[in-house]
């Protein structure tokens, strides 16, 4: 059968969700643990299933009137598009959330049998919903490609992808701040107990909101990517290339990304460790050799001669012949994979300079916590933004506008291994949590403990990862975004954004406007939740008799309820706003207008997703820094000063930062349908 063939995608896709089907059965057969860790591990599923039943009931509404609209506007082909990328997504969520919430306390079970077999267990559960949100990518793209045979067709198929990450990002980060807010302020600050006691009317609700914030949010998330940034790739070839280049420019990125989920699968046997290792060790094994095979693979892939590897000849646009160039572009994605990683963990990590900086500036009271903490959050973006635009520039100069692309789906093919290891550090989490509910020795919580602290860290470069990849997709969007409006006939030559021109100068504004407007409504919607979730943590803390002393239960399920009913409600006004605003600008101002808006969207989010992610994670780790006996050590002055600044970065780097991400692929997918519609 010949490579230039989509079949290749679909068969990798099925591969994908047969080895998550693997993994979750092998990580089933695992022991739970006493009673006491069957009880909370069975209570953190059904909050988690609770919530995400409610979010997907509420935007079923939401999804109809899209598909109607679509269906009567585009027709069947792009309703029937928009429908499965977004059930897909729907299924990752489910398929991943219920082992994430199973693997918890066989986690903490495997913990008392050795480090080694902890990881081994956290791992495999996490990487279920990697292989789910890879395998349902790839697979939904190949198989609507295989019946359609036009990628345009398919385009929807990302909106329904970007619809749903777009409210379980935010959902979930209301979901899990809230919970940790009130969690952290009554429980550590004002009543003086330990993380995860189980006095703490709200523990329950914050181990839920791990898994729905770090597990369902970022799978939704890289979902969305990955399927945005797989169109988009096929769109740009399908109108950058002619005569047989046509078809190689379409099926390539189908099979980069095919090549990129088998490697996803082979690296992660490679996740291993001995009973004195290194978790954090184990899991870079597992990330370099996704990479590694990953550009073996795409170098086949390109110079296979059904592909490039006959149109050697050097040209204006690919200087060094048309496979290595973009091959090296692919590259030049999979190296922005691994710079934004180490930047990340740089400006996030207790053992760096920075988070130790701001658990030194605790000392004097959170004012200067949080002063540092901001300083840390604005440094951070200058490194990032370098690594982005020497890629973009690097894959230009090498493939064009097509190496552009091929740098996007270069970065977001490793996706399966980087939302296992993301998925990777709730689970831990979790374990941690009922080690410490079910009153298991101090040395269970000590290797959970170590799980969950390397656990941070890979979800704050798996943040990274999702804003650097959320950043070449939206490159990647902006010009299908051009070649579509030329296409559909209503400019002649290049779509040119000319400064000079008001109305492109005005949807810049706009677009540099909306993630500021976006964040203060997420912002302002954890801190609504999260009042209310005090109030309550407070009121059992003062009426239940025996509460503190540990002779009575709290009622957890009141908390979890505050919480789900919180986030569903007020993930609505943030939603509506990235759907909306991108219709407004385009059909009042025009197709020019809503460029500069794309841009002023996509430049001033992408910094302002980085500023708040790395600055909650070095507020997050100062704290743990402390924790670990620095400056006085939990309980001191500087240890109180440190949970506030937490607490202030809680929202930002599990809330709004992250959603941002899908705001600007919300704006991007959304461009790309109405496009045709446009005037100038």
């Amino acid at each position: 059968m010949s490579l230039l063939n989509s079949v290749w995608a679909i068969v990798a896709g099925l591969l994908g969700l047969a080895f998550a089907g693997y993994l979750a059965a092998s990580v089933l057969k695992e022991p739970q643990g006493t009673e006491r860790m069957k009880e909370l591990s069975q209570a953190i599923f059904e909050g988690a299933m609770a919530y995400l039943n409610r979010q997907y009931k509420t935007l079923i509404p939401f999804a109809a009137v899209i598909f109607l609209a679509l269906f009567f506007t585009r027709g069947q082909s792009y309703a029937v598009s928009f429908l499965v990328g977004a059930v897909f997504s729907a299924l990752a969520g489910y398929a991943g959330m219920t082992i994430a919430t199973k693997s918890n306390a066989r986690t903490t079970q495997a913990c008392i049998e050795g480090l080694d077999k902890g990881l081994s267990v956290a791992f495999r559960g996490g990487a279920v919903m990697g292989m789910s949100v890879a395998g349902l990518g790839l697979f939904g793209v190949s198989i609507l490609y295989y019946f359609y045979g036009d990628p345009e067709l398919i385009d929807p198929f990302a909106f329904g992808a970007s619809a749903i990450a777009l409210f379980a990002r935010v959902g979930g980060g209301i979901y899990t701040k809230a919970a940790d807010v009130g969690a952290d302020l009554v429980g550590k600050v004002e009543a003086g107990i330990p993380e995860d006691d189980p006095r703490n009317p709200a523990v329950i609700a914050d181990n839920v909101g791990d898994n729905v914030g770090d597990t369902a949010g970022m799978g939704a998330d890289l979902y969305e990517s990955y399927a945005a940034t797989t169109i988009a790739a096929m769109l740009i070839g399908a109108t950058s290339m002619e005569g047989e280049l046509k078809i190689a420019g379409v099926i390539f990125p189908l099979l980069v990304g095919a090549a990129g989920l088998i490697a996803s699968i082979i690296a992660s046997f490679f996740v291993k460790m001995g009973p004195d290792g290194n978790p954090q060790a184990a899991l870079n094994k597992g990330l370099w050799g996704t990479n590694i095979i990953t550009g073996i693979a795409t170098w086949f892939l390109a110079s296979s001669p059904e592909f490039f590897g006959k149109f050697t000849e050097k040209s204006d646009t690919f200087p060094l012949g048309m496979p290595l160039g973009i091959f090296l572009a692919v590259v030049a994605g999979l190296v922005v994979n691994v710079a934004i990683g180490y930047i990340t963990e740089y400006y996030t990590s207790y053992q760096k300079a920075p988070a130790r900086e701001i658990a030194e500036s605790s000392q004097t009271g959170p004012a200067t916590n949080i002063i540092s903490g901001l300083a840390v959050g604005l440094k951070s973006t200058m490194l990032p933004i370098l690594v982005i635009v020497a890629a973009t520039f690097i894959a230009h100069n090498l493939a064009g506008i097509y190496g552009i692309a091929m740098a996007a789906m270069g970065m977001l093919c490793t996706a399966g291994m980087v939302v296992a290891i993301d998925s990777f550090g709730p689970v831990a989490d979790n374990a941690g949590g009922i080690a410490e509910m079910a009153e298991l020795g101090p040395e269970v919580r000590k290797k959970t403990d170590k799980l969950d602290a390397v656990g941070n860290t890979t979800a704050a470069v798996a943040k990274g990862f999702a804003i650097g990849s959320a950043a070449l997709t939206a490159l990647a969007l902006f010009n299908a975004f051009a070649e579509k409006v030329i296409s559909a006939g209503k400019i002649q030559g290049e779509f040119a954004l000319n400064l000079l021109e008001p109305t492109i100068v005005i949807g810049l504004f706009i677009g540099a406007a909306v993630p500021f407007l976006f964040c203060a409504l997420a912002m302002k919607a954890v801190g609504t939740a999260a009042f209310e979730m005090i109030g309550e943590v407070r009121r059992q803390f003062r009426e239940i008799p025996g509460l503190m002393e540990g002779k009575a239960k709290p009622d957890y399920a009141r908390c979890v309820d505050i919480s789900t009913k919180a986030a569903i409600k007020q993930m609505i006004a943030p939603g509506l706003l990235a759907v909306v605003s991108p219709l407004v600008v385009g059909f009042i101002l025009g197709a020019k207008a809503l460029g500069g808006f794309l841009a002023g969207t996509t430049v001033a989010g992408v910094l302002l997703a980085i500023f708040m992610a790395n600055s909650g994670g070095a507020w997050d780790n100062a704290k743990k820094y402390i924790e670990t006996g620095q400056y006085g050590g939990k309980g001191s002055d500087a240890h109180k000063a440190a949970v506030i600044g937490d607490t202030v970065g809680d929202p930002f780097k599990d809330t709004a930062g992250p959603s941002l991400n899908a705001l600007i692929k919300v704006t991007g997918t959304i461009s790309l349908i109405i496009a045709p519609f446009l005037n100038l």
